[in-house]
């Protein structure tokens, strides 16, 4: 499946590694990075509404969908560092030395650390659904927080989760999409099959995002807090209200990273930019406009 009316491109990021992209519209570049269990499919509703008047760039990430999946041999593969890195290489290989940047689940936290790590880089910043690694491990507690199974199972050893979820991935990735949703017609047939079809190819490297986020993540994360570090451009952050159920000022916890920021919680699913498209494409506007 392809988003319509844009051009495919397959773009070298790295030694080794190339991200397969979508690309469309003119004017001002926004990169926009998909979730899990997604591809760059998630965005085709809102990046038909931005292309109007913005170049906007949908890639696979590192690992997912069309685009390569190096293999784990370090900690750093599949950091949200080198993550952030390939973003900012493949920007600069269509043209952009800077641009606004907007990532839902995985890609939120990949764009979080490309506004650290890349500030003069990132004009704008926007995250959907997630919290701050650092904050997401601090709120998964009790109870209530078995509702992230997954990011436990997915932080172990090399071996394990691989071979877990690879003995029936349609049925484990399938459970995200069917409880993570408000709306299951806003992911129709044949985008859930695309889904299914691309995280069942990538059991190992989708495994190894995860990892890292349990891991070399936190490092780099802890290694920011403690200098200081902060989100300079303008961000706009949209969630569930998870802090409702888990106890959490997801507000409090994003505004110690993001001085400029708009938060605000909303009734849709998880899928917001599916079950919602004119919603967040207008939150993106909005974003912009700042």
């Amino acid at each position: 499946m392809v988003i319509t009316g844009f051009e495919y491109r397959r773009v070298p990021v790295a030694d080794g590694v190339a991200l397969n992209a979508a690309v469309g519209g003119t004017g001002s570049p926004i990169v926009l990075l998909h979730g899990f269990p997604q591809t760059h499919l998630m965005w085709r509703h809102v990046a038909a509404g931005l292309a109007a008047d913005h170049t906007v760039i949908c890639p696979d990430l590192r690992g997912y969908g069309a685009s390569d999946k190096p293999r784990e041999t370090s900690p750093d593969v599949y950091s949200k560092r080198t993550m952030a890195a390939d973003v900012v290489a493949l920007a600069r290989a269509l043209g952009h030395e800077r641009f606004a940047l907007a990532g839902h689940d995985r890609g939120a936290l990949v764009a979080f650390r490309a506004g650290l790590d890349h500030p003069d880089t990132i004009t704008h910043l926007a995250c959907l659904d997630v919290l701050p690694t650092l904050d997401m491990w601090d709120a998964m507690r009790g109870a209530s927080a078995a509702v992230g199974f997954h990011l436990y199972l997915m932080a172990q050893p090399p071996g394990l989760p691989e071979t877990m979820i690879g003995a029936s991935p349609d049925a484990f990735f399938g459970h995200f999409l069917d409880v993570w949703s408000n709306d299951p017609s806003a992911i129709p047939p044949d985008v859930r099959r695309a889904y299914l079809d691309a995280c069942r190819a990538a059991v190992p490297s989708i495994v190894a995002d995860y990892r890292a986020s349990a891991g070399i993540d936190i490092v780099h994360d802890r290694a920011d807090l403690a200098a200081g570090a902060e989100l300079r451009m303008p961000v706009t952050v949209v969630q569930q209200d998870w802090g409702a159920a888990l106890g959490f000022d997801a507000a409090a916890l994003w505004g110690a990273w993001a001085p400029d920021l708009q938060h605000r919680t909303v009734a849709h699913g998880h899928y917001m930019a599916e079950e919602a498209p004119s919603e967040i494409t207008e939150t993106l506007r909005t974003l912009l406009a700042r």
